[in-house]
């Protein structure tokens, strides 16, 4: 959670200064807990430090390995213990992670990287090599932006610095944008050619005269095969609650969001389980839980209170509004750097931020990523083109009746499913439907990313069931590099169903442990009886919440029909206002619409807004004098739904 930004001037005798003063104000308020400042003759790194785990004290970074190399460590080690035995005599158990981190680089070189368990985001500059080293985790989730021109080199773990003081205009990345409105863009880019992202289980090494892009750990298609259900589901529960227990080392306490559903159930009956047997992990466990009674379809407080029943303490309970989903701050005081930065004013925004700075939390656990990697989607696709592409023709036939029967279809439907996976680029759980209202040109030019960027399961090599894992695993690395670091106050969500020797092991396993006829999550409910109350463990899939962004179009119409008139998507040849408008008034009357495009849509006119006025974008040149101007005498769309 702690930020670094570093500059690396290429020609010495050509200075490139930095306003220090402007970094600091923008990059203070990331880190409350202390700054580190390194310079040479040729770099200027500074550090906010934000304490999320023990082992990590104020002003220790950047850390210097030996007289020519300079660490900034982002992260938490959960491999603390079998680094310590490899490195034996180099550190001990006491050292801080950055020590250890500083320690395996030192005797593996990049070779250290695979090595690294954890949530992680780092830099190393070494001055002799005169190369600097950016890297990241396998999933991800903690940013690392970079910028390089014939000059300088710069990196930082938010964008603000890299595009405010850039001295120059960018040109919007479309293929970005296309993300936005598909699942999520691709997590290499930013909204800004020239500015990239670190890749998950990548390191970019920089040098004066080239930029190399390396992936440095994959996960192997190998197989796991217990003698029986028993030893699947010990095996479940050693590698769950160590993900979850890695996730509690902290030195504030733990805020869990309980949803009433079985992932964000599941993490918090474990979490008691581990803080009545581990000592010396957070000082307190609490929860928060949202509520809507404006949908009917979405009753969770019942399933919710058994769990806080089971654990004997009351959480705290915010009401949200799902009408909400179109209120964003339409301001231009703060720079927000991408479209998922856009600060929502929702009541229950406001109150979860009271209930994080009252609690003093800095770690928030999250239940994403379960209902994907635990058989939570009942698509057996996968594991059908399992059987196909192994000859396995009378198991197939015997599987096709089965699930023919449990999900209430015809045969020929679940074959022609399964053969679509090998032989068309798709999703296994389905095609997205492109919005008419976007231009042909922009459908045409970037199709993959508004796709969810689609795969054809290979016939040859790895089984379909694990190439479709990974493909599940990308898409949610797309989806969390999408959430901006947050500060006010400062905290990270971490996601114990994403942890790295977790997922080996559900890749690994036969897919029929994960998913059966009738029984979604199979493997979790079986392994979690008698610590998560029954009654959520055989609770039906929860329902998609859809009744609330659907009836703020029609309380809204003046504020959204206003502003399909000048919408600056258009301008940039992105959106197509006439059928946006249709569309919009398709959903106003009632009619069945895709609504989270469209929600995405304001969104993004929002953002194009704000990065129009803050004159950082060249694509808006046309349109900035006048915008100003307009947004200063308007209220623009659904500042506030009520």
């Amino acid at each position: 959670m702690s930020v670094q930004f570093g500059n690396w001037n290429f020609e010495r005798h050509r200075k490139n200064p930095l306003a220090l003063d402007h970094l600091r104000k923008h990059l203070a308020p990331y880190g409350p807990d202390g700054e580190g400042h390194y310079h040479d003759e040729e770099t200027e790194i500074l550090f906010y430090q934000v304490r999320e785990t023990e082992g990590a004290p104020t002003g220790a970074q950047p850390f210097r390995i030996g007289s020519h190399q300079v660490l900034a460590w982002d992260g938490r080690l959960d491999n603390r213990g079998d680094l310590v035995r490899e490195l034996a005599g180099t550190v001990t158990t006491s050292d801080t992670d950055v020590a250890i981190v500083a320690a395996a680089y030192t005797r593996w070189d990049l070779a250290c990287f695979p090595k690294l368990i954890g949530d992680w985001a780092l830099s190393i500059w070494d001055s002799t090599r005169q190369q600097l080293i950016l890297a990241k985790d396998f999933l991800g989730t903690r940013s690392l932006f970079y910028s390089v021109d014939q000059t300088r080199a710069q990196w930082c773990t938010v964008l603000d610095p890299l595009v405010l003081f850039a001295g120059r205009k960018f040109t919007l990345n479309q293929e970005y944008i296309a993300g936005w409105f598909g699942t999520f863009p691709d997590s290499r880019l930013t909204p800004y050619v020239g500015i990239s992202a670190v890749p998950p289980s990548s390191y970019v090494l920089i040098r004066k005269s080239s930029i190399a892009v390396r992936e440095f750990w994959r996960f192997t298609s190998k197989r796991i095969v217990r003698p029986n259900d028993g030893e699947y589901e010990e095996e479940f529960r050693q590698l769950f609650t160590q993900s979850v227990a890695r996730r509690l080392r902290s030195t504030h306490p733990v805020l869990a969001e309980l949803s009433g559903g079985m992932d964000s159930s599941s993490i918090v009956c474990v979490s008691d389980q581990v803080l009545r047997t581990v000592k010396g992990l957070t000082p307190r466990l609490d929860t928060v839980s949202y509520y809507s009674s404006d949908e009917p379809n979405w009753d969770e407080l019942p399933y919710v209170l058994k769990v806080e029943e089971l654990r004997g303490r009351r959480g705290t309970h915010l009401r949200v509004n799902t009408r909400d989903m179109f209120s964003f701050k339409a301001t231009t005081d703060h720079f927000m750097a991408t479209p998922g930065s856009l600060e929502p004013v929702s009541e229950g925004e406001l109150e979860f931020s009271r209930v994080l700075n009252e609690g003093g939390y800095r770690v928030v656990l999250s239940g994403i990523g379960g209902d994907e990697v635990l058989g939570g989607v009942p698509t057996p696709s996968p594991l059908l083109a399992d059987l196909l592409v192994s000859g396995r023709w009378k198991t197939l036939s015997q599987a096709l009746f089965v699930w023919a029967l449990a999900l209430r279809i015809p045969v020929a439907n679940l074959l022609s499913r399964a053969l679509a996976l090998l032989f068309t680029a798709t999703l296994s759980s389905g095609t997205l439907r492109l919005p008419q209202w976007l231009s042909q040109d922009f459908r045409k030019a970037y199709s993959k990313a508004l796709r969810g960027y689609p795969r054809r399961i290979r016939m040859f090599g790895p089984l379909p069931t694990f190439q479709d894992s990974i493909q599940t695993l990308e898409a949610l690395r797309r989806q969390l590099s999408g959430y901006p670091l947050a500060t006010k106050p400062c905290y990270r969500k971490l996601y114990p169903y994403l942890d790295r020797d977790l997922l080996e092991f559900l890749f690994a396993i036969p897919s029929d442990q994960l998913l059966r006829p009738g029984q979604r999550r199979s493997l979790m409910r079986r392994a979690l009886t008698g610590i998560v109350p029954n009654e959520l463990l055989q609770r039906k899939r929860k329902a998609f919440v859809i009744r609330g962004p659907l009836m703020a179009i029609p309380a809204n119409p003046a504020h959204l029909m206003a502003m399909t008139g000048r919408m600056l998507g258009a301008s940039i040849g992105i959106v197509l206002p006439s059928q946006f408008l249709t569309e919009l008034e398709q959903a106003r009357s009632g009619e069945r619409v895709a609504i989270t495009p469209i929600i995405r849509a304001f969104g993004l006119e929002r953002w194009f807004r704000n990065v129009a006025h803050w004159n950082v974008l060249s694509d808006f040149d046309r349109y900035e004098s006048n915008l100003s101007t307009k947004m200063a005498t308007e209220r623009l769309p659904t500042e506030q739904v009520s």
